[in-house]
């Protein structure tokens, strides 16, 4: 069955990431006088980000109100507005642009989901010029949907929004255990894993994703393989 959309995550998948997003997370903890490693956010990388936080003081054993959620979560999204509008190293990741263009010229529509929030997407998509240059079609964020990955809900709605009614036809492709999921649970023909982010190969093996990819270069030929 011909594949008609693909959903692609953004940073660690087709941008450049550096761990920027962690430094961030552990910035905004840091802030309220709260330690916490690399090896306690990285496995949620790629969650929507209040639901990250209130896991993340509930393993600390503080306590996870919403108002204590939000107040990290605006330290977060400040830090990171500032990172993705004007960081020198906030570029595309190598291959991925040219991976798109391929799959949009065979006329898949290519679009792309966040567990950010909408505010820091819309920076992201800007200054990338993603959907200026026509590269993207649409994009949707975690905030805009009642319940954030490996919930469908965010596909579901880019299926809707581009009229795609068989997830059949449609791909999942990110760097994170739930983008792996996210796909699997809306029933995607294809969920890929990708190592340029925050997982690596053998992190992202147990959660069975159809292929994992070391660059999105590979991509249109892993697609022409199976069409």
């Amino acid at each position: 069955m011909a594949i008609k959309l693909a959903v692609f995550d953004m940073a660690g998948t087709t941008l450049a990431d550096d761990s920027a997003v962690i430094k961030a997370f552990t910035s905004a903890f840091l802030s309220k006088g709260l330690a916490v490693t690399k090896e306690m956010v990285n496995p949620l990388m790629g969650y929507k980000k209040p639901a990250a936080i209130k896991m993340v003081l509930e393993k600390l054993g503080e306590g996870s109100s919403e108002a204590s959620v939000m107040e990290i979560h605006e330290l977060f999204v400040e830090t990171m507005l500032d990172h993705y509008g004007f960081a020198a190293e906030v570029q595309p990741l190598p291959g991925a642009e040219e991976a798109m263009w391929q799959l949009k010229d065979e006329g898949i529509i290519i679009t792309m989901n966040t567990g950010f929030s909408r505010n820091i997407a819309d920076v992201i998509v800007d200054r990338m010029q993603w959907m200026d240059m026509g590269l993207i079609e649409d994009y949707i964020a975690s905030d805009e949907v009642s319940l954030g990955r490996p919930d469908p809900a965010m596909i579901r709605q880019l299926m809707k929004r581009s009229g795609i009614t068989d997830p059949k036809q449609v791909i999942k492709i990110g760097d994170t255990e739930v983008d792996i999921n996210e796909g699997k649970n809306a029933g995607c023909l294809y969920s890929i894993g990708v190592t340029t982010g925050a997982f690596t190969r053998q992190e992202l093996e147990p959660y069975k994703p159809d292929y994992i990819l070391d660059n999105l270069s590979e991509l249109p030929a892993l697609i022409h393989q199976h069409a």
